[in-house]
């Protein structure tokens, strides 16, 4: 992986590549295309640790399809469900899942989920937050946004979910080179899909081993 830097507030991600998998029901939430829900669905499948449920909020998803073909239960709810409706949060403790992972979901978590499951719901975010984060910035907009910027370095958050808009306490964060003068969105963006693949399975099972 090119020239990639690591910090970190909370994990000890030296372990990472060696750990022996920790137990646990993970769900993962996702609006698009679900490339990163397969990955890390199919990082766990060697694991203790299992993803058991993906759910979408949008019945166009790619994700639908990743889903059948990994034999994932998968849900298809309406946005406003996920976010106040508490029957939503029973389904997911009939389930016993143990940890919620965003990966591409665009909808706000809301009370009933971060009570029903505090400190257990993790986002990744592509730029290194503070910077770039907020309401309606995911996607390219971050990219297009480091880009006018002209930053030296863009790269991945991994942090967990609370009341605002990537505010939450940062696990994880690595870095990589931005080219402003050559790079384009989708250049970035392929940087960035690296970083997200690489590390953000390894940081849910460390961050699973920690609640076990």
């Amino acid at each position: 992986m090119e020239s990639t830097h690591v910090k970190t507030t909370k994990l000890n991600l030296s372990s990472l590549e060696t750990t022996s998998g920790e137990e646990g029901r993970i769900a993962i939430f996702a609006s698009g295309n679900g490339t990163n829900a397969e990955n890390i669905t199919k990082h766990f499948q060697s694991r203790s640790a299992k993803v058991v449920l993906i759910v979408t909020d949008n019945h166009k998803a790619g994700v639908i399809k990743r889903a059948e073909r990994l034999g994932i239960e998968c849900l298809i709810v309406r946005r406003e469900k996920i976010t106040q409706n508490e029957e939503f949060v029973k389904e997911l403790q009939k389930r016993s899942i143990t940890l919620i992972v965003l990966a591409g979901y665009l909808g706000r978590v809301g009370n009933p989920l971060l009570e029903a499951f505090p400190d257990r719901i993790l986002n990744i975010h592509p730029a290194l937050l503070p910077k770039f984060g907020g309401k309606g910035m995911y996607g390219d907009r971050v990219h297009k946004a480091v880009l006018e910027a002209e930053e030296e370095y863009s790269g991945i958050t991994i942090h967990l979910i609370n009341k605002e808009y990537d505010k939450g306490t940062i696990l994880c964060q690595c870095t990589c080179p931005v080219y402003p003068t050559v790079d384009t969105i989708d250049t970035l963006a392929t940087r960035i899909h690296r970083l997200e693949y690489y590390y953000y399975p390894l940081v849910i099972e460390e961050y699973l081993g920690r609640l076990n």
